[in-house]
């Protein structure tokens, strides 16, 4: 079973955040910095909401805003949907579906350990299957481990004129 623990364990567990007090020029500035699409607004090491280039387009440039005068509290998604390290990747990828969000925060003892992206939930899922194409790939062309006996056939009367 492939988890979000086997996600963080590929993909590192950094964690990228900003305070809700500060403006959202610099959250802009950050996600630009670290190369992300998200932040974790934290306050008093808690996990208040989640701040992304969706919020920014949304609530400052369609509402005519000016992100050097807003607050990242103003604008962020405070009702945060987070995983568990050993939920499962096609659980996450329901979550993301169902609620529209590309960002889940992984928590794990009350504690914030990292945040998965769509991007990461799609690689895996991605590099799952090449790896099953391939053994598949490899059992037809014949490259599998010999069997200690002969294989008994399951249908032995499929093709079989009577």
């Amino acid at each position: 079973m492939n988890t979000v623990r086997h996600i963080l364990q590929i993909k590192g567990t950094d964690i990228w955040t900003i305070a809700p007090e500060e403006t959202v020029f610099e959250a802009l500035r950050t996600m630009a910095k670290k190369d992300v699409g998200a932040l974790i607004v934290m306050e008093n090491d808690r996990m208040v909401g989640i701040i992304s280039e969706r919020d920014y387009a949304r609530k400052v440039i369609l509402q005519g805003r000016s992100s050097r005068d807003t607050k990242v509290r103003e604008i962020m998604t405070s009702n945060v949907h987070t995983v568990h390290p050993d939920q499962t990747v096609e659980e996450c990828m329901d979550l993301m579906t169902r609620y529209r969000v590309r960002h889940l925060p992984v928590i794990e003892n009350d504690r914030l350990i990292g945040v998965i992206s769509i991007g990461d939930v799609l690689y895996n899922i991605i590099q799952r299957q090449r790896q099953l194409i391939s053994k598949l790939e490899d059992k037809v062309m014949g490259k599998e481990e010999e069997p200690s006996e002969p294989a008994v056939p399951r249908f032995p009367n499929v093709g079989r004129k009577e």
